[in-house]
């Protein structure tokens, strides 16, 4: 749990950590969403946005875990449709008034409290089982790439955008070519990032990189260019590429179903027969790719100094806010 740095009040209930979701600073322009952070679990972020105005690295909760605090209104400054959190910390604590997170509810945001790690402390409780690849597997199904309102949802969104980015890091510049499902999901963003023809510059990984497919547990191995690999929900980690190859590593509730569901069709009814169950939902529009987790994430990379791909980092950022990853 965390405690108040101050008077030592606690301020949470029990926490495990995981690791910090691919869309944790997704902005989704005019739209309430849920928690960002599952019951009892916690995430560090090394890389904070400069809006929360938190030294160091801060500690993101579910709103729902937060205890022994008052949230002042006279900190919370404007928002939309509820609690921004670009004026600051906005929480206190109940026992000493100590300023100590940021609650953030409002619209195109996560819901999700942020915990100031100059003003909280730690207090490790039992370690929790990390579940392996094949618990993982048969527990964890993953989010379903549709909404119930027939819209696309933003966690794939994010995890794709992230990933894509890194596709592009080690390609070096040559075309690749997108496999099975996911050639729907990141084919048209590769076909106008990496062009057919001589790459920019000279391709200095393990060859060109031709085709980007699904590797992990559970599937067959095989020869691979780039691989997207599941990242493991805990701790972060992704699974280890046997053999060759340049792996890229996805958010495990968006690897396994892409991994692991089955393509479903249409079931013929004999003649005469209707259905009496509802139809299967249908996107509403053409799948988005989240430009600013893809944006973000290109930053972090060593490889944004060669110019080809500051380039699509640049072209990418001028659409400016609330635009996604269209092309």
């Amino acid at each position: 749990m965390f405690a108040c740095k101050g008077c030592r009040a606690e301020l949470t209930v029990p926490m495990a950590e995981v690791a910090l979701p691919a869309h944790a600073h997704q902005n989704l322009g005019h739209t309430l969403i849920g928690p960002l952070m599952e019951p009892g679990t916690f995430a560090v972020d090394p890389d904070p946005p400069a809006w929360l105005r938190f030294p160091g690295a801060p500690v993101v909760i579910a709103p729902g875990d937060l205890r022994g605090t008052v949230f002042r209104q006279d900190l919370a400054g404007e928002g939309c449709l509820g609690v921004g959190g670009g004026s600051g910390p906005n929480l206190v604590c109940e026992r000493c008034g100590r300023v100590v997170a940021t609650r953030i509810d409002d619209c195109g945001r996560w819901q999700a409290v942020w915990l100031d790690p100059a003003a909280v402390l730690h207090i490790a409780g039992p370690a929790r089982p990390q579940l392996t690849w094949e618990e993982l597997r048969t527990r964890r199904a993953g989010v379903d790439l549709l909404e119930q309102n027939g819209s696309w949802s933003p966690v794939w969104s994010a995890a794709l955008a992230a990933a894509l980015a890194r596709v592009l890091a080690v390609s070096g510049g040559a075309p690749v070519t997108a496999d099975g499902a996911l050639d729907a999901l990141i084919g048209p963003a590769l076909a106008a990032m990496l062009p057919a023809g001589p790459p920019p510059r000279p391709v200095t990984l393990a060859g060109p990189a031709r085709s980007v497919t699904l590797a992990g547990p559970g599937l067959p191995p095989g020869d691979v260019d780039v691989a997207l690999v599941p990242r493991h929900p805990q701790t972060g980690a992704a699974w280890t590429l046997p053999g060759a190859g340049n792996a890229v590593p996805l958010e495990w509730d968006v690897w396994a179903p892409l991994a692991y569901r089955p393509a479903r069709g249409p079931v013929p009814l004999p003649a005469g027969e209707r259905r009496d169950d509802p139809p299967p939902l249908l996107p509403s529009e053409r799948f988005w790719l989240d430009r600013g987790v893809f944006v973000a994430t290109l930053r972090r990379l060593p490889e944004l100094d060669r110019p080809w791909l500051r380039a699509i980092h640049d072209r990418a950022e001028s659409r400016g806010y609330g635009w996604p990853l269209m092309l």
